[in-house]
């Protein structure tokens, strides 16, 4: 199995800046595993990496396509494994940067995504999709409509097992308390996460967020609202649809600033709450004395 690299952790806890001392380190590079950063009208709102902080570091994904086409997780992840073939065939390591969780799990599992020639051991994109929107909640309730006797014996916690419960009832049409099945990776993979305490956590995503603003986020937010019926999935993007009150009338700025914090803060949160149910991450935080030196050893382990 080839070997992929991954960095995640929530919005603003410095993963940018460590893929690239990642990169240089171990000849790696970089595929963006953020939903939003492919887009290449949306530079500010997306924290899009800039040319001089890449640093000369090759990237994928990242500006690749426009707004106005579409683009989901099923394109995600074709291209994606194009660019892994592309980066192991040159003699590099892929490393996946991003904090978008499902994007990620559809890349490194083998995740039913409407793909010809799917593994029978993959999941359906709409139980995945019902997880991302809702929360395993949610997922767990579908599941105890469907199979009680398998939703009594699965903890509604554990979503990689209804995910994969819900999939085998819709393909065979019998329970799943009735049968057994199991998602596999596509890849040798090694999964980092950063993160510390929430108070500082949101704390960076705050001041991120003003930053943004003097970089001219409000400007790149009415591109987004003045194109909105064209737009498809951007159009929704956390840091541009807090502002469009603003633009219609309804809200002044300040108001907009102070929701767009709040999102930003409660899609952190999610970030993180999908990360530890659904992927096997190992976490460091990048706050503690002598992190680097941990997370590169154990890098250098894996490898």
């Amino acid at each position: 199995m080839q070997k992929v690299l991954c960095l995640i952790g929530p919005t603003a806890i410095g993963k940018t800046a460590l893929s690239i001392k990642l990169a240089k380190r171990f000849s790696a590079e970089i595929i963006s595993g953020d939903s939003m950063q492919v887009y290449q009208e949306l530079q500010i709102g997306t924290a899009r990496p800039t040319a001089a902080e890449m640093q000369g570091i090759k990237h994928y994904l990242v500006g690749s396509q426009s707004i106005f086409d579409s683009f989901d997780v099923t394109d995600f992840v074709r291209q994606a494994q194009a660019a892994i073939n592309e980066i192991t065939d040159d003699q590099h390591l892929p490393l996946v940067v991003g904090g978008t969780g499902f994007y990620l799990k559809a890349l490194l599992y083998n995740l039913q995504l409407g793909e010809k020639g799917q593994a029978e051991n993959s999941v359906e994109l709409k139980w995945e999709e019902l997880l991302h929107e809702q929360g395993p909640t949610a997922l767990w309730q579908t599941l105890a409509q469907q199979d009680p006797a398998a939703a009594a014996k699965i903890p509604w916690q554990n979503s990689r097992r209804v995910l994969r419960a819900l999939t085998v009832i819709d393909r065979t049409g019998k329970p799943f308390s009735q049968q057994q099945t199991a998602i596999q990776p596509r890849y040798d993979f090694l999964l980092l996460g950063l993160n510390t305490d929430r108070a500082q956590v949101y704390d960076r995503i705050n001041r991120r967020v003003d930053v943004m603003l003097e970089q001219g986020l409000l400007k790149e937010a009415e591109f987004v609202y003045q194109n909105r019926a064209r737009i498809k999935q951007a159009g929704q993007a956390i840091g541009y649809k807090e502002f469009f009150p603003y633009f219609a009338g309804q809200a002044d700025l300040p108001t907009c600033i102070q929701q767009l914090k709040q999102a930003s803060r409660r899609y952190a949160k999610r970030q993180l709450t999908y990360f530890r149910h659904q992927l096997p991450v190992v976490w460091f935080d990048p706050f503690q004395t002598g992190f680097e030196q941990a997370l590169t050893q154990a890098v250098e382990n894996w490898l």
